[in-house]
């Protein structure tokens, strides 16, 4: 516990330093983004990389956060740190609620089931042209503020999503070295054996989907305040499968490789743009190149890339 807790005090440090490195003010909004989409990786891989239940509905969660936050603050002139907790605790409410009976499908069931669930939000964010803008979207979203001091530029944006993105990943730390994460553990290797030593499987998968669903829904109103604009666009299917291609790439069951994930897939279409039509190729090649040589992720590939590299310049020194 003392080694993780040291990894995650020099993570902390590299973060709050890390603006003394981006002078462009684009490349500190994309790290903005990096950390919502770490919040959401994060989420996913609770559900996904520890009790191993699939989701495609995500963005869906994502977007009721942000909605609802929108809604709330613009619509009815309420305080966006009350807002915030309230569209968490409907959004957790409905995840609870509705996780009964999707959680007990499994496999590919439990995935379309998912996805259709994702697929009914976005539907909803549509239509519901009165409250939330339709396809148009929702404008007018103020930004986070606390007395006078408002969160209106890219550095305060930049630490005000990393704090949460901090406190979100000691919080899963936390979580997944307890009991309970002992007890995921045991679920997603076999949830029969699960069982037989006393642990509530049907319930703990309910209760780490409404959780995953809160987080996400956070994540959502931090986006709707930082962006002060909404759309449907932004919360449907291809972003679901983008956050479960973040889990995957970074590694399932680790907290740091849902950041690996987060920062590749979120910085990598930037530094692709030079390359114009070609992006999307070279995008697609590098994330078939990575499953097929990293299967773990990167978490674990990365460091044992290295070791490979090590051990084959000691055996060309020894020969």
């Amino acid at each position: 516990m003392k080694r993780e807790l040291l990894k995650y005090l020099l993570f902390c440090v590299l973060v709050l330093i890390a603006p003394l490195a981006f002078q462009d003010g684009y490349l500190l909004n994309v790290m903005v983004f990096v950390g919502i989409n770490t919040i959401l990786a994060v989420a996913l891989n609770l559900l996904l990389g520890y009790a191993g239940q699939i989701s495609l509905g995500h963005a869906g969660f994502f977007g009721l956060g942000a909605y609802l936050s929108g809604i709330l603050t613009v619509t009815y002139t309420w305080n966006p740190w009350i807002a915030m907790p309230l569209a968490a605790l409907f959004v957790g409410g409905l995840a609870f609620l509705i996780g009964f009976p999707i959680l007990k499908l499994k496999g590919h069931y439990l995935a379309m089931a998912t996805l259709g669930l994702g697929i009914i939000i976005y539907i909803v964010f549509n239509e519901t042209i009165d409250l939330t803008g339709g396809p148009s979207g929702l404008s007018g979203i103020p930004n986070l503020s606390i007395g006078t001091f408002i969160f209106d530029t890219d550095v305060k944006n930049y630490y005000l999503i990393w704090t949460v993105t901090l406190a979100t990943i000691l919080l899963t730390i936390n979580l997944v070295n307890s009991r309970i994460g002992r007890a995921l553990r045991a679920v997603h290797d076999s949830e029969i054996a699960a069982r037989v030593v006393g642990v509530n499987a049907r319930l703990l998968k309910v209760q780490i989907f409404a959780l995953s669903a809160v987080i996400s829904s956070v994540a959502g109103s931090l986006y709707a305040h930082t962006m002060t604009f909404v759309s449907p666009a932004s919360f449907g299917f291809n972003f679901s499968v983008e956050l479960l291609t973040m889990v995957v790439i970074g590694g399932l069951g680790s907290i740091y490789g849902s950041f690996l994930g987060a920062a590749l897939l979120t910085l990598l279409p930037e530094f692709l743009r030079a390359a114009h039509d070609y992006d999307i190729i070279i995008y697609g090649g590098l994330l078939m190149l990575m499953v097929m040589f990293m299967p773990g992720g990167l978490v674990r590939g990365i460091p044992d890339l290295f070791r490979r590299l090590i051990r084959g310049r000691g055996g060309a020194g020894n020969a």
